[in-house]
């Protein structure tokens, strides 16, 4: 049965691929030359081999078209002929891939696996299901399956590449993305890959690196998403300026990208402007006015400027929507700088329950007790933080000036 389907639809067997030949489809002679071929009529088995070849052709057009409820209809209907079909399988199982129904793909990968384990479209389907999944061992296993027979297909090797740095595993993860660069000097899958690989692992030197590499090579058609890591690096080496100017590039792709009035307003906030870094976390809300992070990072902006009463009120608007420490921290400050040190201290006491390793809690509290005239009190605070058996040098610095 396979033979004859295999000869009808033009399937060269040892590279289990179509392949058009001058037996396939759609040739009028597909029964024999012979003009006897074409006047006798067709057996039942024939009968059916014509018409799986049909529907298997129209289950992968209407794939292409992205027809995917019926493309899955013609394959079960091939499956109805022939419930091994390995083309119908695989078939249903990309529909399934397609529509997102992973554990429904799976189930067909693997009934093609069991009669052709070699099978280089089900074993990419299921690698690909399972990385959906998120159970990355498991789509690199079958990943290096289909290398064993591939080892050159680039768009396998980067996601084995992705599969590893998600696992935490950078020497393999590093070891792919470079092999492919080798073959691919400017792969921007591998060039976007290491960027993350090194940034995930806090190497934001290098990772800036390969990004701007990636930039350098698509300056002109470059992902937003490129943009915005070059300027996350940045925000995380502590150079500011350099941030700004990839946030502001990304903006003028997309004014509305929050990650880039997010990595702008925060660049600001590192260099102490402000009233530049409240301009875009204004934006931000004015987008999503819930934001309970955003109405805190307000509340920061005025605080820093001063401006109290639209700190307390951001602040306080924040932990209406949801309790927010960063937002209580803001009004224990606020409390501090209008001198009402008690209050800040309570506030702060209270925070400190759920958050015992925050040393900024410890020296807040101490510089309110200080201002209170109480240094006995204020070398307590500081001796709790070190007994915890941290070391910190804010702490430290505090207790030798008193």
């Amino acid at each position: 049965m396979n033979e004859i389907f295999r000869k009808i639809m033009g399937i060269d067997p040892i590279k289990n691929n179509f392949t058009q030949t001058k037996d396939s489809i759609p040739s009028d002679n597909i029964l024999g030359t012979e003009q006897e071929d074409l006047d006798r009529e067709l057996t039942p088995e024939e009968k059916k081999v014509a018409e799986i070849s049909e529907l298997s052709k129209s289950g992968y057009q209407l794939l292409k078209e992205n027809l995917v409820d019926d493309a899955v209809f013609a394959f079960k209907k091939i499956l109805a002929l022939d419930p091994d079909n390995n083309y119908a399988l695989v078939g249903i199982g990309d529909g399934e891939r397609k529509k997102g129904n992973f554990k429904e793909a799976i189930k067909y990968y693997k009934l093609c696996l069991e009669s052709q384990p070699e099978n280089n479209y089900a074993l990419f389907g299921l690698a690909d299901c399972y990385k959906a999944l998120r159970q990355y061992s498991r789509a690199i296993a079958v990943w290096e399956k289909y290398l064993i027979h591939d080892n050159k297909n680039i768009t396998v090797l980067t996601r084995v590449a992705d599969a590893y740095r998600k696992i935490k595993d950078f020497r393999s993860s590093k070891a792919i993305y470079m092999k492919v660069l080798e073959m691919e000097p400017n792969n921007p899958y591998a060039l976007i890959g290491l960027g993350h690989l090194h940034y995930d692992f806090k190497e934001f030197d290098v990772a800036l690196e390969y990004w701007e590499k990636m930039l350098e090579t698509n300056h002109e058609r470059v992902d937003i998403r490129v943009l915005t890591s070059l300027g996350n690096c940045h925000r995380k080496l502590k150079t500011y300026q350099n941030g700004v100017k990839y946030f502001e590039m990304a903006l003028d792709l997309d004014p509305k990208n929050f990650y880039a009035l997010f990595g702008l307003a925060d660049c600001y906030r590192g260099m102490d402007e402000h009233e530049k870094s409240l301009l875009y976390w204004e934006k931000i809300l004015m987008n999503d006015p819930t934001n309970k992070v955003i109405l805190t990072r307000i509340g920061d902006a005025y605080r820093n400027m001063n401006d109290l009463d639209k700190a307390e009120r951001n602040y306080q608007a924040a932990i209406n929507i949801e309790f927010d420490s960063y937002a209580v921290l803001g009004l224990a400050l606020i409390n501090k700088q209008r001198g009402k040190y008690e209050d800040a201290i309570t506030s702060l006491r209270g925070l400190m329950r759920n958050d015992m390793k925050n040393h900024r809690l410890y020296t807040e509290i101490a510089e309110c007790y200080i201002k209170l005239g109480d240094r006995h009190k204020a070398k307590e605070v500081l001796m709790d933080f070190q007994r915890l058996g941290i070391k910190n040098i804010f702490v430290s610095k505090m207790l030798e000036d008193l």
